[in-house]
């Protein structure tokens, strides 16, 4: 499925900041966003990053399906949106800003994972999801062709379907 820069990179940053964890620090922060061609300024300071892990939990909740997703989304999007406006910056085709590129870090992944989430969530709500594999918190968005996905990895796929395996060989 294609997604536009939003519903994909955004997306997926929000996937990143969901899953980092609780044991995230400044600097690995840091440079999780520069993997994902995420270009922050300066530095992140400790209460930064504690805004932005308690910003992880309530997009989580949009993830794990735990609250109505559309008003969590406009609530979201609601705190975290300004006037979208189109940028062109770092030699990049133009594109939309939910965020003041001037604004401060924290304020900018708010503003790009609450419309990213809510751009995938549009596109197919289905797609974005958390691991069917009990004990498993990893959440996805689902960038398939068929728009199927109900694991986080191959692995926790394996571990559900061997186990169902078993299950019903032991019945037998």
């Amino acid at each position: 499925m294609h997604f536009n820069p939003y519903g994909g990179l955004a997306a997926e940053l929000a996937v990143m900041l969901v899953n980092a964890g609780p044991d995230l620090t400044p600097d690995r922060l840091l440079d999780l966003l520069r993997d994902r061609d995420y270009r922050p300024a300066g530095t992140c300071s400790d209460a930064e990053l504690a805004e932005l892990t308690a910003w992880a939990r309530r997009l989580e909740e949009v993830f794990a399906g735990t609250v109505d997703r559309v008003p969590a989304l406009n609530a979201l999007l609601a705190e975290s949106a300004t006037q979208p406006y189109i940028s062109e910056h770092h030699g990049r085709a133009p594109h939309l800003h939910f965020a003041r590129e001037d604004g401060p870090m924290v304020a900018r992944l708010k503003a790009y994972t609450a419309s990213g989430l809510a751009h995938a969530f549009c596109q197919d709500p289905d797609r974005v999801g958390r691991c069917d594999r009990e004990g498993c918190g990893v959440v996805y968005v689902d960038t398939s062709r068929n728009g199927r996905r109900r694991f986080c990895s191959t692995r926790c796929s394996n571990r559900v379907h061997v186990a169902e395996h078993r299950r019903t060989r032991a019945l037998v």
